[in-house]
């Protein structure tokens, strides 16, 4: 249930049944499908008295989910091998993040070939199998263009979990590339066409998709999309076609640090996406007056922040799973992050990664900190309008991030809380990233670009 956010902390969640997004898939209650609904409604209050009533309110409703048992304990130690193999199969089975249209036979095929966690050994076994398929697409693109793309989307996506979560090693860069080759063989067959933007920004390039509505008569709204740690532009380009019958356009582009971009993450990183904002802007295609950002778990940490230091130009924002400030914290790094088992593996390291300046847990410990938007004194300032989607099992980033972010700023937020879900509130077989996209984001954007429903 989309819910828009009041000036009072005057609506709660029933608790229900705890469920750990992992085994979500599995018996009883956490197969039940449950509405998501409103946690608490806040929008920024009026005097004093007012914050600390709402501030206690949500102190204690923070507690009760605690002495509820709804936020799981956390099995610290990453996985082995056998347990990647094993939880990646299931998650290639159920649909789930990141083996989401991978065929798990062609899981099975590359994981025979994979007997240490060697990060080259990773990529050539998954290489192998893509290259079949994308040499058999290479083979059929004339003759038959139907199978052919659906060979490149199978390379694409085998690919890219060959370089996942990040392109660390030399193989793993290799099947990065070896992706953004198929994912742009299988874009040939799109109508209307995907545009490669290549946008100058401090003597580098950032690069970007952009697809615009067919038959546009005018200038038309979009959205500038931002992936996530270990996503790409290239998924968000797959699914933000589904807005284009609607006659929104959209830019994808790779967040700081990830994929193509050409800076690293750090406090000062969102100027990269001011400039993204800047070229979208000199397009005669799009409507100046309807610009939209959308981003997912990092991406949502930038989404956030362009909300608030963009948003004399920006008609709104969408964040899933936004990182706001607890996330930023060391004692989070230590006990949440670490060793997370809702992430497949390897979650520290890949936001090592990203951060400008990080080499250890202890760069990471003292870099963490300055990005968040407390820190950076911007919660509480003027923002614009705001979707913001979260999972109340999240392991990944608190829900205290997503309360707080919902209690500041000077407009009303929409809301959309999964108690049953996890990042991105997903929740398996009840509401993966298809059916929110499809029954959360779209109808947000629909009513905040002002777009009757078709």
């Amino acid at each position: 249930m989309l819910l828009n956010f009041a000036p009072h902390p005057s609506v709660y969640l029933s608790p229900s049944p705890s469920c750990h997004p992992e085994r979500s898939e599995g018996s009883g209650g956490c197969r039940r499908r449950q509405e998501p609904r409103l946690l608490v409604a806040f929008a920024p209050p009026n005097d004093n008295a007012e914050w600390v009533r709402g501030s206690l309110g949500l102190v204690l409703l923070l507690c009760l989910l605690a002495c509820a048992g709804i936020a799981p304990a956390q099995d610290r130690g990453e996985r082995t091998l056998d347990e990647i193999k094993t939880e990646a199969i299931k998650r290639a089975e159920t649909g789930m993040y990141p083996l989401i249209g991978l065929d798990p036979a062609d899981v099975r095929e590359a994981f025979a070939a994979i007997n240490t966690k060697d990060k080259d050994e990773w990529a050539a076994a998954f290489m192998a199998v893509a290259d079949r398929y994308m040499a058999e697409g290479n083979a059929l693109a004339a003759t038959d263009p139907t199978k052919a793309n659906a060979d490149y989307i199978r390379a694409w996506r085998l690919y890219s979990f060959g370089r996942w979560p990040i392109p660390a090693s030399p193989g793993k860069q290799r099947s990065y590339e070896k992706a953004i080759a198929a994912f742009l063989a299988h874009a040939r067959s799109w109508d209307p066409p995907l545009e490669v933007v290549h946008i100058p920004f401090e003597g580098k390039e950032i690069i970007g998709y952009l697809r615009l509505p067919k038959n546009a008569k005018g200038p038309v709204p979009l959205v500038i999309t931002v992936n996530g740690l270990d996503s790409r532009k290239e998924d968000l380009a797959e699914s933000f076609a589904a807005v284009l019958p609607y006659g929104i356009g959209y830019l994808a582009v790779d967040g700081p640090g990830t994929g193509q971009a050409p800076i690293k993450a750090s406090e000062t990183a969102d100027r990269m996406l001011s400039r993204v904002i800047d070229y979208a802007l000199t397009r005669p295609e799009v409507d100046k007056t309807k610009l939209v950002v959308h981003g997912v778990s990092w991406g949502a940490y930038w989404a956030t922040k362009l909300a608030i230091v963009e948003h004399a130009r920006l008609r709104g924002a969408s964040a899933q799973s936004p990182p706001v400030d607890a996330f930023f914290q060391k004692n989070f790094l230590m006990n949440s992050l670490l060793g997370n088992r809702e992430y497949l593996f390897d979650q520290v390291p890949a936001l090592m990664s990203i951060l400008q300046g990080a080499n250890s847990l202890d760069d990471m410990a003292e870099i963490l900190p300055k990005m968040s938007l407390v820190k950076q004194g911007l919660l509480g300032k003027p923002m614009a309008p705001m979707l913001v989607i979260g999972g109340v099992l999240d392991t990944q980033v608190p829900i205290s991030d997503i309360y707080l972010l919902l209690d500041k700023g000077d407009v009303p937020k929409d809301a959309w809380i999964n108690p049953q879900g996890g990042h991105l509130g997903r929740q398996v077989k009840v509401w993966p990233d298809p059916i929110i996209f499809k029954k959360v984001i779209i109808p947000w954007l629909l009513r905040t670009l002002d777009i009757p429903a078709q």
